[in-house]
């Protein structure tokens, strides 16, 4: 098999395997729990969590965790109120979220690269909230934070010059980047923070959000009051000790991992080049995740291509999971101004720790046979 769709899901590490283990069984009580056995497993749990905090420069404090990003986006949007920016091509999660608000949505370039002007026209003193991702999940577009923030800063202080008391709330999905990019929240600049342990090679169905100070959130669900009381229910003990575990890996290959990446995907492209059927990579060359290498044939249908794919063991897809799952043609796409036969023809490559040179070669030479099929075929 050759997996190449990691930005939709990792494998779970063997270190953080292993660090979930014991609490799956061996200690597996309930954290809020009043005896010492709970006890010490309420200490394993924040212990985890200021683990996970410092990886992004933070506090244990700071974070809520939640069921994954989805859910921490949500929260992060009970901090909005009437008018908010939003990037064109963000996440489902968050443009759904934004349909509760009047949302202006800032344009992107033609490498997914957002449009400062276009923001800074569009930032106004009614602006309440802004998201915009750190890495795209499609592109692997890696946006400015700290110059987004910058520009954010400029207007809070005329706000204050002026008296207008209204927030200004910076919030980032950073699920996609965390692996391979270094991640500070100070640097950054945000005041909101998604994290993802499925993208780290954690468990799935874990998630957390960096809450800055000043930021007030409102819970999603009432119960227990767990997290602060926003985000009640009794913890995911396993699932936090398994995605502070696969951070703290990630953070500590990180450099080896991007030049391992970047090695892997040239050999690609290279096989992809040499053909006749003339790739176009799509995404930013300076600004883009290492792991990433969309591509698109004008004229194919990808879908085809990826079924075709199949039969050799070799898996990726066209787009987002989530959008691809309901057949829906990719918004990402169509704000880079992708026709309709380069959105057709598109395909999401991401790599991840598993694959190999060999296997690069082969994935490029089955996916140029797949593609120049499907070329014949529409003929």
């Amino acid at each position: 098999m050759i997996f190449l769709d990691y930005a939709s899901a990792t494998p779970v590490s063997k270190v953080a395997k292993k660090a979930m283990e014991p609490y799956f069984s061996e200690k597996f009580f309930n954290p809020s729990a009043p005896y010492l056995a709970a006890k010490r497993v309420r200490d394993d749990y924040e212990a985890a969590k200021a683990d996970l905090a410092h990886i992004i420069g933070a506090k244990g404090d700071d974070l809520i965790i939640t069921s994954g990003a989805t859910e921490a986006n949500s929260l992060a949007f009970s901090a909005a109120s009437g008018e908010i920016l939003v990037l064109e091509t963000e996440h489902a999660s968050v443009l759904k979220n934004s349909k509760n608000f009047d949302t202006k949505f800032i344009k992107v370039d033609q490498t997914g690269l957002i449009n400062l002007e276009d923001f800074q026209e569009k930032l106004t003193k009614k602006t309440t909230f802004i998201s915009v991702a750190l890495a795209n999940n499609e592109l692997g577009t890696i946006q400015p934070l700290a110059e987004i923030a910058g520009i954010i800063k400029a207007e809070r202080q005329r706000r204050l010059l002026e008296g207008n008391t209204l927030p200004l709330i910076f919030h980032s999905d950073a699920s996609q980047a965390m692996s391979l990019v270094p991640i500070s929240v100070a640097r950054l600049g945000v005041d909101l923070l998604t994290i993802n342990s499925a993208k780290v090679y954690g468990p799935k169905g874990v998630g957390a959000l960096y809450q800055g100070h000043q930021v007030k959130l409102r819970p999603l669900a009432e119960g227990g009051g767990q997290e602060k009381g926003l985000r009640s229910g009794t913890e995911n003990v396993p699932g936090l000790i398994g995605f502070a575990a696969a951070a703290r890996e990630a953070k500590e290959h990180q450099n080896g991992a991007r030049k391992n990446y970047e090695e892997l995907r040239n050999i690609l492209k290279s096989e992809l080049e040499k053909s006749e059927i003339q790739p176009i990579f799509l995404g930013s060359k300076k600004h883009q995740l290492a792991n990433f290498c969309p591509v698109c044939f004008p004229g194919v249908d990808a879908e085809r291509v990826i079924y075709n794919l199949e039969n050799d063991e070799i898996y990726l897809s066209t787009g987002a999971a989530c959008a691809a799952s309901k057949g829906e043609q990719s918004h990402v796409l169509k704000a880079i101004g992708l026709s309709d036969a380069e959105i057709t023809g598109s395909l999401r490559i991401s790599l991840g720790k598993d694959n190999t040179k060999e296997a690069m070669k082969v994935a490029g030479q089955k996916i140029v046979e797949a593609v120049k099929k499907e070329l014949q075929f529409s003929r």
